[in-house]
């Protein structure tokens, strides 16, 4: 039986795809020197549900309140750093702008993009990783799961 050397530590993450009007919620942030676009999203903190950790990043990225109202999906990326992210995607109603929240410091905008505009940016490499195309495909395919697939005893 072969032994393993290393145990991954992978990093669990969230993320938002929120549609109104025929554009996306989208961030605008500096990782690494450059602007990126990504959905809000980020990682999970201790003691926080998948559904809560959602909820937050989305509010302290775009000042945006919503409500989780299906499970997108889950992906997987391992960066060129060697990182490997498990994100689970949500679809999320906006239920208010909160003008007077202060934006994360490595967010330089919430904006409404586009479908066009998403592919423009990544024909330019700008967006943040391929799962940000990728769940905003899936979406756009109708991909939806019950929130109850996730179970979160508190």
């Amino acid at each position: 039986m072969p032994t393993t050397t290393h145990i991954a530590a992978p990093h669990v993450t969230v993320a938002m795809v929120i549609e109104r009007n025929n554009a996306f919620l989208m961030v605008k942030e500096k990782k690494q020197g450059r602007f990126v676009y990504n959905q809000p999203a980020g990682h999970v903190d201790g003691n926080e549900t998948l559904i809560e950790a959602a909820v937050r990043e989305t509010l302290e990225e775009s000042a945006h309140h919503c409500v989780c109202t299906a499970i997108l999906g889950q992906y997987q990326y391992t960066a060129p750093d060697g990182i490997t992210y498990h994100r689970t995607a949500f679809i999320a109603d906006v239920i208010e702008h909160d003008p007077d929240a202060v934006l994360d410091t490595d967010i330089e905008e919430a904006m409404w993009l586009s479908y066009q505009e998403i592919i423009e940016l990544n024909q330019k490499d700008r967006l943040r990783s391929p799962i940000v195309l990728m769940a905003i495909d899936d979406y756009r395919a109708g991909k939806r799961y019950p929130l109850e697939l996730i179970c979160e005893p508190r």
